[in-house]
Protein backbone atom coordinates (compact mmCIF):
# COMPACT_ATOMS: atom_id res chain seq x y z
CA UNK A 1 0.00 0.00 0.00
CA UNK A 2 1.41 3.34 -1.29
CA UNK A 3 1.26 6.09 1.59
CA UNK A 4 2.60 8.87 -0.44
CA UNK A 5 -0.19 10.99 -0.87
CA UNK A 6 -1.52 10.82 2.71
CA UNK A 7 -0.34 12.29 6.40
CA UNK A 8 -1.55 11.06 8.90
CA UNK A 9 -2.06 14.07 11.89
CA UNK A 10 -2.25 12.38 15.67
CA UNK A 11 -5.68 13.50 17.33
CA UNK A 12 -4.50 15.53 20.23
CA UNK A 13 -1.82 17.98 17.74
CA UNK A 14 -3.79 21.01 17.06
CA UNK A 15 -2.36 21.76 13.63
CA UNK A 16 -3.21 25.55 11.76
CA UNK A 17 -4.55 23.95 9.11
CA UNK A 18 -6.42 21.03 10.84
CA UNK A 19 -9.31 21.86 13.93
CA UNK A 20 -11.19 19.67 16.13
CA UNK A 21 -13.77 21.31 17.71
CA UNK A 22 -13.93 18.73 21.03
CA UNK A 23 -16.52 19.12 24.01
CA UNK A 24 -15.84 16.76 26.47
CA UNK A 25 -15.20 15.64 29.62
CA UNK A 26 -12.59 17.06 31.68
CA UNK A 27 -11.14 13.49 31.83
CA UNK A 28 -11.25 13.43 28.33
CA UNK A 29 -9.87 16.32 27.27
CA UNK A 30 -6.86 15.48 29.70
CA UNK A 31 -6.19 12.32 27.76
CA UNK A 32 -6.40 13.44 24.09
CA UNK A 33 -4.18 16.43 24.85
CA UNK A 34 -1.56 14.13 26.52
CA UNK A 35 1.06 12.18 24.52
CA UNK A 36 0.48 8.62 23.43
CA UNK A 37 0.27 6.59 26.03
CA UNK A 38 2.33 4.09 27.22
CA UNK A 39 1.70 0.63 28.42
CA UNK A 40 2.94 -1.84 31.09
CA UNK A 41 3.27 -5.39 29.88
CA UNK A 42 0.32 -6.28 31.88
CA UNK A 43 -1.86 -3.94 30.65
CA UNK A 44 -0.95 -4.97 27.04
CA UNK A 45 -1.81 -8.13 27.77
CA UNK A 46 -5.26 -7.56 29.50
CA UNK A 47 -6.08 -4.94 26.29
CA UNK A 48 -5.02 -7.08 23.56
CA UNK A 49 -8.22 -9.44 22.07
CA UNK A 50 -10.32 -7.21 23.29
CA UNK A 51 -14.13 -8.42 22.61
CA UNK A 52 -17.12 -5.75 22.45
CA UNK A 53 -20.54 -5.22 22.03
CA UNK A 54 -21.16 -1.67 20.66
CA UNK A 55 -23.98 -0.07 18.68
CA UNK A 56 -23.53 2.30 15.88
CA UNK A 57 -25.83 5.21 14.38
CA UNK A 58 -25.55 7.89 11.51
CA UNK A 59 -27.67 10.10 10.07
CA UNK A 60 -27.96 13.00 7.57
CA UNK A 61 -30.27 15.59 6.40
CA UNK A 62 -31.53 15.86 2.61
CA UNK A 63 -32.34 19.22 0.92
CA UNK A 64 -31.06 22.27 1.69
CA UNK A 65 -28.39 22.96 4.49
CA UNK A 66 -28.42 24.18 7.13
CA UNK A 67 -31.46 21.51 7.60
CA UNK A 68 -34.23 22.36 10.19
CA UNK A 69 -33.51 18.54 11.42
CA UNK A 70 -31.84 18.32 14.74
CA UNK A 71 -29.16 16.38 13.79
CA UNK A 72 -27.43 16.10 17.02
CA UNK A 73 -30.95 15.08 18.99
CA UNK A 74 -31.60 12.25 16.19
CA UNK A 75 -28.22 10.63 16.65
CA UNK A 76 -28.51 11.31 20.40
CA UNK A 77 -32.19 9.66 20.80
CA UNK A 78 -31.20 6.77 18.67
CA UNK A 79 -28.06 5.91 20.67
CA UNK A 80 -30.53 5.82 23.78
CA UNK A 81 -31.92 3.31 21.66
CA UNK A 82 -29.26 1.29 21.37
CA UNK A 83 -28.38 2.15 24.75
CA UNK A 84 -28.36 -2.00 25.37
CA UNK A 85 -26.09 -3.14 23.37
CA UNK A 86 -23.07 -0.77 25.26
CA UNK A 87 -23.36 1.27 28.67
CA UNK A 88 -19.56 1.69 29.43
CA UNK A 89 -18.88 4.79 26.53
CA UNK A 90 -20.30 6.98 23.86
CA UNK A 91 -20.09 9.81 21.04
CA UNK A 92 -20.75 11.96 18.45
CA UNK A 93 -19.22 13.34 15.58
CA UNK A 94 -21.36 16.26 13.15
CA UNK A 95 -20.38 18.08 10.74
CA UNK A 96 -21.63 21.28 9.21
CA UNK A 97 -20.76 20.23 5.70
CA UNK A 98 -19.23 23.12 4.89
CA UNK A 99 -15.65 22.29 5.87
CA UNK A 100 -13.36 18.96 6.40
CA UNK A 101 -11.39 20.68 8.82
CA UNK A 102 -14.01 21.12 11.31
CA UNK A 103 -15.82 18.56 12.86
CA UNK A 104 -17.59 19.09 16.53
CA UNK A 105 -17.18 16.17 19.02
CA UNK A 106 -18.34 15.13 22.31
CA UNK A 107 -17.36 11.78 24.13
CA UNK A 108 -16.68 9.83 27.36
CA UNK A 109 -17.16 7.61 29.95
CA UNK A 110 -20.92 6.48 30.79
CA UNK A 111 -24.48 6.50 30.27
CA UNK A 112 -25.81 8.70 27.15
CA UNK A 113 -28.20 10.16 29.72
CA UNK A 114 -25.32 11.50 31.73
CA UNK A 115 -23.36 12.17 28.67
CA UNK A 116 -25.58 14.81 26.70
CA UNK A 117 -27.10 17.66 28.11
CA UNK A 118 -28.01 20.76 26.57
CA UNK A 119 -24.67 22.21 26.59
CA UNK A 120 -23.01 19.89 24.95
CA UNK A 121 -26.26 18.87 22.22
CA UNK A 122 -25.94 23.23 21.41
CA UNK A 123 -21.95 22.39 20.30
CA UNK A 124 -22.98 19.87 18.23
CA UNK A 125 -24.31 21.50 15.78
CA UNK A 126 -24.64 19.83 12.06
CA UNK A 127 -26.50 18.56 9.10
CA UNK A 128 -25.21 14.84 9.47
CA UNK A 129 -23.30 13.09 12.33
CA UNK A 130 -22.59 9.38 13.33
CA UNK A 131 -22.35 8.39 17.21
CA UNK A 132 -21.55 5.13 18.70
CA UNK A 133 -21.98 3.75 22.46
CA UNK A 134 -19.96 1.09 23.46
CA UNK A 135 -19.20 -2.06 25.73
CA UNK A 136 -15.83 -3.69 26.35
CA UNK A 137 -14.17 -6.55 28.55
CA UNK A 138 -12.34 -5.43 31.53
CA UNK A 139 -9.02 -3.61 30.86
CA UNK A 140 -11.15 -1.68 27.72
CA UNK A 141 -12.80 0.71 29.62
CA UNK A 142 -10.72 3.69 28.98
CA UNK A 143 -11.32 7.27 27.84
CA UNK A 144 -8.77 6.72 25.11
CA UNK A 145 -10.85 4.07 23.59
CA UNK A 146 -14.25 5.82 23.33
CA UNK A 147 -15.60 6.51 19.74
CA UNK A 148 -16.50 7.39 17.31
CA UNK A 149 -12.51 7.53 16.38
CA UNK A 150 -11.67 11.00 14.51
CA UNK A 151 -8.58 11.14 12.28
CA UNK A 152 -7.10 13.90 10.66
CA UNK A 153 -5.56 12.88 6.78
CA UNK A 154 -4.26 15.07 4.04
CA UNK A 155 -7.74 15.03 2.34
CA UNK A 156 -9.30 16.24 5.40
CA UNK A 157 -10.87 15.00 8.47
CA UNK A 158 -12.66 11.19 9.10
CA UNK A 159 -15.07 9.92 11.83
CA UNK A 160 -15.19 6.27 12.38
CA UNK A 161 -17.64 4.05 14.78
CA UNK A 162 -17.20 0.66 14.44
CA UNK A 163 -19.27 -2.63 15.82
CA UNK A 164 -17.48 -6.10 15.64
CA UNK A 165 -14.13 -7.26 16.12
CA UNK A 166 -11.55 -8.43 13.55
CA UNK A 167 -10.90 -11.46 13.59
CA UNK A 168 -7.02 -10.73 12.11
CA UNK A 169 -6.54 -7.36 14.17
CA UNK A 170 -2.75 -8.93 14.22
CA UNK A 171 -2.01 -8.92 10.71
CA UNK A 172 -3.41 -5.49 10.16
CA UNK A 173 -1.72 -4.01 13.01
CA UNK A 174 1.67 -5.17 11.74
CA UNK A 175 0.44 -3.79 8.14
CA UNK A 176 -0.24 -0.32 9.67
CA UNK A 177 2.64 -0.18 11.74
CA UNK A 178 4.95 -0.91 8.80
CA UNK A 179 3.87 1.91 7.18
CA UNK A 180 5.54 3.87 10.19
CA UNK A 181 2.16 5.06 11.87
CA UNK A 182 1.60 4.54 15.16
CA UNK A 183 -1.07 3.51 17.09
CA UNK A 184 -2.28 5.28 20.46
CA UNK A 185 -4.77 2.42 21.66
CA UNK A 186 -5.42 -1.09 21.23
CA UNK A 187 -8.93 -0.55 19.33
CA UNK A 188 -9.47 -2.32 16.49
CA UNK A 189 -11.40 0.92 15.71
CA UNK A 190 -8.44 2.95 15.49
CA UNK A 191 -6.44 0.21 13.41
CA UNK A 192 -9.52 0.53 10.59
CA UNK A 193 -9.25 4.35 10.70
CA UNK A 194 -5.82 4.36 10.11
CA UNK A 195 -5.69 1.34 7.68
CA UNK A 196 -8.44 3.76 5.77
CA UNK A 197 -6.31 7.09 5.79
CA UNK A 198 -3.79 5.20 2.87
CA UNK A 199 -4.62 4.73 -0.70
CA UNK A 200 -4.30 1.30 -2.40
CA UNK A 201 -1.60 0.20 -4.47
CA UNK A 202 -2.85 1.06 -8.25
CA UNK A 203 -6.04 3.43 -7.30
CA UNK A 204 -5.69 6.71 -8.92
CA UNK A 205 -6.13 9.54 -7.07
CA UNK A 206 -5.45 12.65 -8.96
CA UNK A 207 -9.02 14.06 -8.21
CA UNK A 208 -9.22 13.11 -4.46
CA UNK A 209 -9.77 10.13 -2.37
CA UNK A 210 -10.91 7.14 -3.88
CA UNK A 211 -13.06 6.40 -0.51
CA UNK A 212 -14.81 3.46 -1.86
CA UNK A 213 -12.07 2.01 -2.98
CA UNK A 214 -9.95 2.49 -0.26
CA UNK A 215 -12.96 0.94 1.53
CA UNK A 216 -13.19 -2.23 -0.50
CA UNK A 217 -9.41 -2.57 0.05
CA UNK A 218 -9.74 -2.75 3.65
CA UNK A 219 -12.64 -5.41 3.20
CA UNK A 220 -10.21 -7.53 1.00
CA UNK A 221 -7.94 -7.60 4.19
CA UNK A 222 -10.88 -7.61 6.79
CA UNK A 223 -12.95 -10.31 5.77
CA UNK A 224 -14.97 -9.85 9.56
CA UNK A 225 -16.38 -8.96 11.92
CA UNK A 226 -17.84 -5.28 11.56
CA UNK A 227 -20.57 -2.65 11.00
CA UNK A 228 -19.40 0.47 10.05
CA UNK A 229 -19.98 4.40 10.05
CA UNK A 230 -17.30 6.60 8.44
CA UNK A 231 -18.46 10.21 8.26
CA UNK A 232 -16.28 12.70 5.88
CA UNK A 233 -16.75 16.25 5.19
CA UNK A 234 -20.47 15.89 3.73
CA UNK A 235 -21.33 12.06 3.34
CA UNK A 236 -21.89 8.92 5.61
CA UNK A 237 -20.74 6.08 4.22
CA UNK A 238 -22.21 2.52 5.88
CA UNK A 239 -20.30 -0.77 5.82
CA UNK A 240 -21.06 -4.53 6.64
CA UNK A 241 -18.60 -7.30 6.61
CA UNK A 242 -19.06 -9.87 3.52
CA UNK A 243 -20.76 -12.48 6.35
CA UNK A 244 -22.85 -9.88 7.41
CA UNK A 245 -21.76 -10.98 10.63
CA UNK A 246 -22.66 -7.44 12.57
CA UNK A 247 -25.90 -6.50 11.43
CA UNK A 248 -26.86 -2.61 9.78
CA UNK A 249 -29.90 -1.18 8.64
CA UNK A 250 -31.26 2.19 6.55
CA UNK A 251 -33.92 4.05 7.64
CA UNK A 252 -35.96 6.92 6.21
CA UNK A 253 -36.95 10.14 8.24
CA UNK A 254 -40.03 11.18 7.61
CA UNK A 255 -41.85 14.44 7.52
CA UNK A 256 -44.10 14.50 11.35
CA UNK A 257 -47.44 14.06 9.43
CA UNK A 258 -46.62 11.16 7.02
CA UNK A 259 -48.16 8.50 9.78
CA UNK A 260 -47.72 4.93 8.90
CA UNK A 261 -47.46 3.68 5.42
CA UNK A 262 -46.34 -0.13 3.82
CA UNK A 263 -44.72 1.76 1.30
CA UNK A 264 -42.10 4.03 2.50
CA UNK A 265 -41.14 4.64 -1.24
CA UNK A 266 -43.98 7.26 -1.41
CA UNK A 267 -42.93 9.44 1.39
CA UNK A 268 -40.68 12.26 1.19
CA UNK A 269 -37.41 11.83 3.05
CA UNK A 270 -36.58 14.50 5.19
CA UNK A 271 -32.90 12.64 6.29
CA UNK A 272 -31.39 9.38 5.99
CA UNK A 273 -30.26 7.07 9.34
CA UNK A 274 -28.17 4.07 9.32
CA UNK A 275 -28.44 1.93 12.63
CA UNK A 276 -26.88 -1.23 14.01
CA UNK A 277 -30.75 -2.11 14.70
CA UNK A 278 -33.56 -0.25 14.00
CA UNK A 279 -35.98 -0.51 16.96
CA UNK A 280 -35.35 3.44 17.90
CA UNK A 281 -36.28 4.69 14.18
CA UNK A 282 -40.32 5.47 15.12
CA UNK A 283 -38.78 7.33 18.11
CA UNK A 284 -36.80 9.73 16.00
CA UNK A 285 -39.88 9.45 13.28
CA UNK A 286 -38.00 7.11 11.16
CA UNK A 287 -39.22 4.81 8.86
CA UNK A 288 -37.16 1.20 8.71
CA UNK A 289 -35.69 1.14 4.61
CA UNK A 290 -33.96 -1.85 4.31
CA UNK A 291 -30.80 -3.85 5.55
CA UNK A 292 -27.47 -3.16 4.51
CA UNK A 293 -26.52 -6.02 2.50
CA UNK A 294 -23.30 -8.48 3.40
CA UNK A 295 -20.58 -6.92 1.29
CA UNK A 296 -22.61 -3.49 0.55
CA UNK A 297 -20.84 -0.28 0.95
CA UNK A 298 -23.85 2.32 1.01
CA UNK A 299 -23.11 6.05 0.42
CA UNK A 300 -25.59 8.42 2.19
CA UNK A 301 -25.60 12.10 0.82
CA UNK A 302 -27.95 14.86 1.39
CA UNK A 303 -29.91 13.34 -2.22
CA UNK A 304 -30.18 10.15 -0.93
CA UNK A 305 -28.57 6.85 -0.05
CA UNK A 306 -26.89 4.62 -3.36
CA UNK A 307 -25.07 1.38 -3.22
CA UNK A 308 -21.71 2.42 -3.92
CA UNK A 309 -19.70 -1.12 -3.95
CA UNK A 310 -20.61 -4.47 -3.19
CA UNK A 311 -17.31 -6.79 -1.83
CA UNK A 312 -18.09 -10.56 -2.67
CA UNK A 313 -17.22 -13.10 -0.15
CA UNK A 314 -15.69 -16.38 -1.48
CA UNK A 315 -18.29 -18.96 -3.26
CA UNK A 316 -17.43 -21.45 -0.29
CA UNK A 317 -18.17 -19.33 2.09
CA UNK A 318 -22.00 -18.95 3.81
CA UNK A 319 -23.40 -15.60 4.92
CA UNK A 320 -22.79 -15.83 8.93
CA UNK A 321 -25.37 -13.33 10.52
CA UNK A 322 -24.47 -13.73 14.31
CA UNK A 323 -27.82 -15.89 15.59
CA UNK A 324 -27.01 -14.60 19.59
CA UNK A 325 -28.45 -11.19 18.17
CA UNK A 326 -31.59 -12.94 18.11
CA UNK A 327 -31.12 -14.94 21.16
CA UNK A 328 -29.87 -12.14 23.28
CA UNK A 329 -28.67 -9.25 22.10
CA UNK A 330 -30.85 -7.28 19.78
CA UNK A 331 -33.65 -5.42 21.35
CA UNK A 332 -37.15 -7.22 20.56
CA UNK A 333 -38.56 -4.56 18.29
CA UNK A 334 -35.73 -4.92 15.98
CA UNK A 335 -36.24 -6.53 12.46
CA UNK A 336 -33.30 -8.61 10.97
CA UNK A 337 -33.54 -10.57 7.72
CA UNK A 338 -37.43 -9.27 7.07
CA UNK A 339 -38.64 -10.53 10.26
CA UNK A 340 -38.93 -9.01 13.97
CA UNK A 341 -36.48 -10.74 16.74
CA UNK A 342 -39.39 -10.61 19.26
CA UNK A 343 -41.77 -13.01 16.55
CA UNK A 344 -38.29 -15.26 16.29
CA UNK A 345 -37.91 -15.30 20.45
CA UNK A 346 -41.59 -16.05 20.32
CA UNK A 347 -41.09 -19.17 18.35
CA UNK A 348 -38.42 -20.23 19.90
CA UNK A 349 -40.42 -20.38 23.27
CA UNK A 350 -42.78 -22.55 20.57
CA UNK A 351 -40.06 -24.61 19.30
CA UNK A 352 -38.61 -25.72 23.23
CA UNK A 353 -42.19 -27.03 24.35
CA UNK A 354 -41.75 -29.21 21.08
CA UNK A 355 -38.31 -30.37 22.32
CA UNK A 356 -39.10 -30.21 26.62
CA UNK A 357 -42.28 -30.30 27.30
CA UNK A 358 -42.78 -30.83 31.46
CA UNK A 359 -46.07 -30.77 33.56
CA UNK A 360 -46.28 -27.61 35.27
CA UNK A 361 -49.64 -25.24 36.31
CA UNK A 362 -47.69 -21.97 35.10
CA UNK A 363 -45.28 -20.68 32.76
CA UNK A 364 -42.97 -17.70 33.48
CA UNK A 365 -39.88 -16.27 32.25
CA UNK A 366 -36.52 -14.37 33.41
CA UNK A 367 -37.27 -10.69 32.33
CA UNK A 368 -37.08 -9.11 30.17
CA UNK A 369 -35.34 -11.15 27.34
CA UNK A 370 -36.65 -14.41 28.44
CA UNK A 371 -40.43 -13.13 27.77
CA UNK A 372 -40.87 -13.43 24.21
CA UNK A 373 -39.47 -17.10 24.36
CA UNK A 374 -42.07 -17.98 27.44
CA UNK A 375 -45.29 -16.95 25.81
CA UNK A 376 -44.66 -19.06 22.76
CA UNK A 377 -43.90 -22.19 25.14
CA UNK A 378 -46.77 -21.17 27.00
CA UNK A 379 -49.01 -21.21 24.37
CA UNK A 380 -47.73 -24.20 22.99
CA UNK A 381 -48.18 -26.06 25.61
CA UNK A 382 -52.12 -24.39 26.64
CA UNK A 383 -50.48 -23.56 29.84
CA UNK A 384 -51.35 -20.01 31.79
CA UNK A 385 -48.47 -17.49 31.78
CA UNK A 386 -47.87 -15.32 34.72
CA UNK A 387 -45.45 -12.93 35.98
CA UNK A 388 -43.48 -14.40 39.03
CA UNK A 389 -40.35 -12.00 38.71
CA UNK A 390 -40.44 -8.03 39.80
CA UNK A 391 -37.19 -6.73 38.21
CA UNK A 392 -35.42 -3.61 39.42
CA UNK A 393 -35.52 -2.05 36.08
CA UNK A 394 -32.30 0.54 37.41
CA UNK A 395 -29.66 -2.56 37.88
CA UNK A 396 -27.61 -3.39 34.64
CA UNK A 397 -27.36 -6.54 32.87
CA UNK A 398 -25.49 -8.64 34.77
CA UNK A 399 -24.27 -10.60 31.22
CA UNK A 400 -22.24 -7.90 29.74
CA UNK A 401 -20.99 -5.74 33.26
CA UNK A 402 -17.16 -6.66 33.33
CA UNK A 403 -16.52 -7.32 36.93
CA UNK A 404 -17.74 -11.12 38.36
CA UNK A 405 -18.90 -9.23 41.69
CA UNK A 406 -20.08 -6.56 39.72
CA UNK A 407 -22.31 -9.48 38.32
CA UNK A 408 -22.99 -11.14 41.50
CA UNK A 409 -24.38 -7.88 43.13
CA UNK A 410 -26.19 -7.43 40.34
CA UNK A 411 -28.39 -10.75 41.12
CA UNK A 412 -29.20 -9.58 44.32
CA UNK A 413 -30.63 -6.53 43.28
CA UNK A 414 -31.71 -7.17 40.45
CA UNK A 415 -35.42 -9.24 41.40
CA UNK A 416 -38.21 -9.39 44.12
CA UNK A 417 -40.97 -12.78 43.43
CA UNK A 418 -44.52 -12.36 43.04
CA UNK A 419 -45.52 -14.72 45.95
CA UNK A 420 -48.93 -14.46 45.23
CA UNK A 421 -48.27 -16.50 41.32
CA UNK A 422 -45.69 -18.45 42.73
CA UNK A 423 -47.22 -20.02 45.90
CA UNK A 424 -47.69 -23.87 45.70
CA UNK A 425 -46.95 -23.55 41.84
CA UNK A 426 -45.31 -26.08 39.57
CA UNK A 427 -43.55 -23.35 37.56
CA UNK A 428 -41.70 -23.21 34.25
CA UNK A 429 -39.02 -20.50 34.22
CA UNK A 430 -37.77 -19.91 30.66
CA UNK A 431 -34.20 -17.67 29.97
CA UNK A 432 -32.70 -16.45 26.99
CA UNK A 433 -29.55 -18.63 27.54
CA UNK A 434 -27.23 -19.67 30.40
CA UNK A 435 -23.49 -18.00 30.68
CA UNK A 436 -21.55 -18.16 33.57
CA UNK A 437 -24.79 -19.74 35.65
CA UNK A 438 -24.10 -17.28 38.45
CA UNK A 439 -27.90 -15.80 37.80
CA UNK A 440 -30.34 -18.81 37.56
CA UNK A 441 -29.67 -20.13 41.16
CA UNK A 442 -30.16 -17.43 43.03
CA UNK A 443 -33.17 -16.74 41.17
CA UNK A 444 -34.41 -20.36 42.20
CA UNK A 445 -33.86 -20.01 45.76
CA UNK A 446 -36.07 -16.38 45.32
CA UNK A 447 -38.85 -18.41 44.33
CA UNK A 448 -38.73 -21.45 46.39
CA UNK A 449 -38.39 -18.94 49.69
CA UNK A 450 -41.48 -17.13 48.08
CA UNK A 451 -43.39 -20.30 47.64
CA UNK A 452 -42.80 -22.10 44.43
CA UNK A 453 -43.17 -26.03 44.36
CA UNK A 454 -41.58 -26.83 41.68
CA UNK A 455 -39.24 -24.85 39.37
CA UNK A 456 -38.33 -26.40 35.91
CA UNK A 457 -35.94 -24.45 33.71
CA UNK A 458 -35.85 -24.55 30.34
CA UNK A 459 -33.08 -22.22 28.02
CA UNK A 460 -34.27 -20.87 24.63
CA UNK A 461 -30.82 -21.44 23.39
CA UNK A 462 -28.16 -24.22 22.86
CA UNK A 463 -25.62 -24.08 25.86
CA UNK A 464 -23.40 -21.70 25.20
CA UNK A 465 -19.55 -23.47 24.79
CA UNK A 466 -17.13 -21.90 22.81
CA UNK A 467 -15.39 -18.18 23.17
CA UNK A 468 -16.68 -15.68 20.51
CA UNK A 469 -13.98 -13.33 18.37
CA UNK A 470 -16.46 -11.41 16.29
CA UNK A 471 -17.55 -8.69 18.69
CA UNK A 472 -19.41 -10.67 21.66
CA UNK A 473 -18.24 -10.50 25.09
CA UNK A 474 -18.67 -14.47 25.68
CA UNK A 475 -16.28 -15.70 28.42
CA UNK A 476 -13.48 -18.57 28.03
CA UNK A 477 -14.60 -22.09 27.67
CA UNK A 478 -13.09 -22.14 31.24
CA UNK A 479 -15.83 -19.83 32.35
CA UNK A 480 -18.84 -21.24 30.40
CA UNK A 481 -20.78 -23.29 32.61
CA UNK A 482 -21.76 -25.89 29.89
CA UNK A 483 -18.32 -27.06 29.51
CA UNK A 484 -18.78 -28.25 33.12
CA UNK A 485 -21.44 -29.63 33.36
CA UNK A 486 -24.52 -31.36 31.57
CA UNK A 487 -28.36 -30.30 31.70
CA UNK A 488 -29.11 -33.10 34.20
CA UNK A 489 -25.69 -31.66 36.62
CA UNK A 490 -26.58 -28.20 36.14
CA UNK A 491 -30.11 -28.43 37.55
CA UNK A 492 -28.71 -30.44 40.61
CA UNK A 493 -26.07 -27.84 41.18
CA UNK A 494 -29.01 -24.46 40.53
CA UNK A 495 -31.63 -26.48 42.61
CA UNK A 496 -34.10 -26.71 39.56
CA UNK A 497 -36.50 -29.88 39.36
CA UNK A 498 -35.16 -30.46 35.88
CA UNK A 499 -33.39 -28.19 32.75
CA UNK A 500 -33.19 -28.36 29.59
CA UNK A 501 -31.73 -26.35 26.48
CA UNK A 502 -33.15 -25.90 23.07
CA UNK A 503 -31.62 -27.29 20.44
CA UNK A 504 -28.67 -25.84 17.84
CA UNK A 505 -31.04 -27.65 14.82
CA UNK A 506 -34.42 -26.30 16.67
CA UNK A 507 -32.48 -22.39 17.18
CA UNK A 508 -31.45 -22.43 13.53
CA UNK A 509 -34.69 -24.15 12.08
CA UNK A 510 -36.59 -20.85 14.03
CA UNK A 511 -34.20 -18.74 13.20
CA UNK A 512 -34.53 -19.86 9.01
CA UNK A 513 -38.03 -20.87 9.24
CA UNK A 514 -39.16 -17.34 7.24
CA UNK A 515 -36.30 -18.11 4.05
CA UNK A 516 -36.90 -21.51 3.36
CA UNK A 517 -39.22 -20.51 0.04
CA UNK A 518 -36.55 -17.82 -0.37
CA UNK A 519 -33.78 -17.33 -2.80
CA UNK A 520 -32.28 -15.00 -0.94
CA UNK A 521 -28.94 -16.43 0.78
CA UNK A 522 -28.99 -17.10 4.01
CA UNK A 523 -26.58 -18.63 6.82
CA UNK A 524 -25.66 -17.72 10.47
CA UNK A 525 -22.93 -17.88 12.89
CA UNK A 526 -23.08 -20.44 15.62
CA UNK A 527 -19.51 -20.53 16.59
CA UNK A 528 -20.36 -19.81 20.16
CA UNK A 529 -22.83 -22.98 20.03
CA UNK A 530 -20.94 -24.78 17.71
CA UNK A 531 -16.94 -24.28 17.08
CA UNK A 532 -17.46 -23.68 13.86
CA UNK A 533 -16.14 -20.24 13.16
CA UNK A 534 -16.92 -18.75 9.53
CA UNK A 535 -13.58 -17.23 9.22
CA UNK A 536 -11.76 -19.19 11.48
CA UNK A 537 -9.72 -18.70 14.52
CA UNK A 538 -8.32 -15.09 15.21
CA UNK A 539 -4.39 -14.13 15.03
CA UNK A 540 -2.05 -15.17 17.56
CA UNK A 541 -1.59 -11.90 19.62
CA UNK A 542 2.03 -11.26 19.64
CA UNK A 543 2.21 -8.18 21.70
Amino acid sequence: MSSSKNVLVPLASQSSHVRIVESCCEQQQQVEAADTPTLSISESKELTGLTHECGVFGAIACGDWPTQIDIAHVICLGLVALQHRGQESAGIVTSEGKSSKNFNVHKGMGMISTLFNDDSMKKLRGNLGIGHTRYSTAGGSEVVNCQPFVVHTAHGTMALAHNGELVNNESLRREVLGRGVGLSTHSDSELIAQSLCCAPEGVSEHDGPNWPARIRHFMTLAPLSYSLVIMLKDKIYGVRDTYGNRPLCIGKIVPINSGHTSNSTETHADGWVVSSESCGFLSIGARYEREVEPGEIVELTRNGYRTVDIVERPDFKRMAFCIFEYVYFARGDSIFEGQMVYSVRLECGRQLWREAPVEADIVSSVPESGTAAAHGYARESNLEFAEVLCRNRYVGRTFIQPSTRLRQLGVAKKFGALSENVDGKRLVLIDDSIVRGNTIGPIIKLLRDAGAREVHIRIASPPLQYACYMGINIPTREELIANKMNAQQLARHVGADSLAYLSVAGLVQTVQRKHVASTKPTGHCTACLTGEYPGGLPDELSW
